[in-house]
């Protein structure tokens, strides 16, 4: 279990993306488990696990994402 003693909602990503599957603690927004390369909504989930889910997971596809040709 990885402890984030901030909100960095890249480096979350990375680490989630990199390691694929597992838990992680984030300091002032509680524990959170990944699979798959994603978080994953906790069943008793509040806005602010919402939020937060939503926001690595949304970061997540970004790199995910094939670059754009120019």
């Amino acid at each position: 279990m990885r402890i984030f003693n901030k909100y960095q909602p890249l480096l979350i990503a990375k680490y989630v993306k990199t390691f694929f599957s597992g838990r992680l603690y984030i300091h002032g927004r509680g524990a959170f488990s990944y699979a798959r390369g994603i978080l994953v909504m906790p069943e008793n989930a509040d806005d602010r696990h919402r939020r937060t889910v939503q926001e690595v997971n949304r970061l997540i596809g970004k790199m995910q994402a094939p670059a754009e040709a120019m």
